[in-house]
């Protein structure tokens, strides 16, 4: 599993080529409807990304702001989303809803696992 750093790094570098590759793209990813929802969807994986971003650096640092890395992540994408067309942002909106949905399942099985095998130990 990767540390926190790495993760760190990862996620950044990946934020900005998607980023960069939206705004490259914009033109095209408005030209059309189908394009433009895979613009929303372009921007929920920055969403995604600024998010890991944001809790590996909270983790490595010990700082907890909760909420307020969701919103601020949120914010960027929409900003993001916004760059391509009007939809994006309710499509981005949309993605990113149900994105952080699985992940905070997949955040809770992960730490069950982890105390269940605390517990045998």
């Amino acid at each position: 599993m990767a540390g926190s750093g790495s993760s760190m790094l990862y996620s950044f570098l990946l934020f900005i080529a998607t980023l960069s590759l939206q705004e490259v793209y914009r033109g095209r990813l408005a030209s059309s409807e189908l394009y433009t929802i895979l613009g929303g969807f372009t921007s929920s994986l920055i969403f995604i990304l600024l998010l890991t971003f944001i809790g590996n650096y909270q983790e490595t640092s010990g700082i907890r702001t909760g909420w307020g890395a969701v919103i601020l992540a949120e914010v960027v994408a929409l900003i993001a989303a916004s760059t391509v067309h009007r939809v994006s942002i309710t499509t981005c909106f949309l993605f990113s809803a149900a994105l952080l949905y699985e992940v905070n399942k997949l955040s809770r099985v992960m730490v069950s696992r982890s105390e269940s095998r605390g517990k045998r130990h």
